[in-house]
């Protein structure tokens, strides 16, 4: 038996190229994957529902690949639609789908897999203490249930049986990225370890290759092995680049968790066969005890406006850590005097995140007590509840922060210079994870509404 995999990118919307894809074609895969979605970009997509990548880059993506279905005849499979995974997402995403078969005079049968999650379930689940956090999260409540948007990260199993079901094309919500190449695999028959390695490598598309790139990868699981390569003729896999891939998005390289249990590596060997292909052996998956689903939820913070400047006056970036807190004290009273009953300290939020000193680690800076920087960035931040407020706040952050004072200068200073006008610059709704669980339900299936839909 030989289940070939062909993995168009990394994430549906960041290209590949077409070159790439037409060999893919030309070896004749069992099916076609990519994923569409993840969380590393923020709160923010899972919060508002919007998509990340844009409209055009997607259909671009989405076009060749359906075409390349209706040639091979053989599944697609996409998940974390719309990049959070939410129904709007898989909607939206369903509707390019729609456009584009109608332009290329397409039919196939689609599955749309829902994944957004009902309160009242999660509020049953919580009650019997099915849910539980995943460190450093902290233990989950009603009202973060009710404040936030939640979606569950489907295993192999809903897409399975969408496929077992006839559906030729299946845009899935919120999914593990690995679950959308094993899920093939493990319906035929191939070795649970190896399926799931293949997978997980296969997630990003190139990004394990060299250079790493987002174009397509293919992979064939054999009985005892996994061959993989990029379709890239000028890009190449090693045994280091390969076994490097189970660190990415993994506190431990060997032990990779999904719904129905762990993938282990440890005892995984990686063979160079040419200068481009890599054989792999020895991938086990033990199985869980009780299969859980990853729950992700995003809630809304406030809204907010930015303020971005520099400092290049050594007495300034000097004083620094005693002029921030007297500025704040200072925007609290005047805060306080503008909008009297309207805001409290709690509803509103000011940061000055300065660069080329702590911007990025803060405390845990090693290099904290070295030569001061001859020149740093600032980034103010002002969230309140409304955007009006925001900005209205800002307005007068920007210009008291441009004026602090130090003692080694006598009269008014300008410290901060802007590149901007006016500097104050509205971002919109800002969002922060609230969710990051897993809840044990009775079986893979109940989270999840499949939807089939002759296209």
């Amino acid at each position: 038996m030989e289940i070939k995999v062909l993995a168009a990118t990394g994430v549906l919307g960041a290209g590949f190229k077409v070159e790439s894809l037409n060999r893919g074609i030309a070896l004749a895969p069992t099916f076609i994957a990519c994923d569409a979605g993840s969380t590393d970009s923020g709160p923010a997509y899972l919060g508002s529902g919007k998509p990340k990548l844009s409209r055009e880059a997607c259909a671009r993506d989405l076009r060749l690949l359906l075409k390349a279905r209706d040639t091979l005849k053989v599944p697609l499979i996409i998940g974390s639609c719309g990049t959070s995974g939410r129904d709007v997402g898989v909607d939206w995403m369903a509707q390019l789908a729609r456009e584009i078969a109608g332009e290329e005079r397409l039919h196939f049968k689609l599955a749309l897999i829902k994944s957004d999650q009902s309160k009242a379930y999660l509020k049953r689940r919580l009650a019997e203490q099915r849910i539980r956090p995943l460190f450093p999260a902290p233990p989950i409540s009603e009202q973060v249930i009710d404040s936030s948007h939640i979606v569950g990260m489907m295993g192999t199993e809903p897409i399975q049986a969408a496929v077992a079901a006839g559906a030729e094309v299946v845009l899935a919500g919120r999914a593990s990225d690995s679950a959308l190449y094993a899920a093939i695999p493990l319906t035929l028959g191939a070795d649970p370890g190896l399926s799931w390695h293949a997978a997980k490598t296969l997630e990003c598309g190139a990004a394990c290759a060299v250079v790493p790139a987002a174009d397509c990868m293919f992979a064939s699981i054999r009985a005892d092995h996994f061959d993989i390569e990029p379709l890239d003729l000028n890009a190449r896999c090693t045994p280091q680049t390969i076994a490097a891939h189970t660190l990415y998005e993994n506190a431990n390289p060997f032990l990779l968790t999904e719904p129905s249990g762990v993938i282990d590596t440890e005892a995984a060997e990686y063979q160079a066969l040419s200068a481009r292909l890599v054989r792999v052996t020895g991938s086990r998956f033990r199985a869980a005890t009780q299969y859980t689903v990853k729950l992700e939820g995003s809630q809304l913070v406030g809204y907010q406006t930015i303020v971005i400047g520099g400092i290049r006056d050594p007495y300034i970036i000097r004083a620094l850590d005693t002029l921030l807190p007297k500025a704040r004290a200072f925007f609290d009273a005047r805060i306080a005097d503008l909008f009297p009953g309207q805001l409290t300290g709690k509803d509103y939020d000011i940061s000055y995140r300065i660069y080329g000193r702590d911007a990025v680690m803060g405390g845990l800076e090693p290099n904290r007590n070295s030569a001061l920087a001859y020149e740093v960035g600032v980034l103010i931040t002002i969230t309140a509840p409304t955007q009006e407020l925001a900005n209205k706040i800002a307005t007068f952050v920007s210009h008291v922060s441009a004026h602090l004072p130090v003692p080694e200068y006598h009269g008014i200073i300008s410290s901060i210079a802007y590149p901007f006008s006016p500097p104050e610059l509205p971002r919109g709704a800002v969002y922060r994870f609230s969710v990051n669980h897993v809840v044990a339900p009775d079986d893979p299936y109940e989270m999840f509404r499949t939807e089939f839909v002759e296209v």
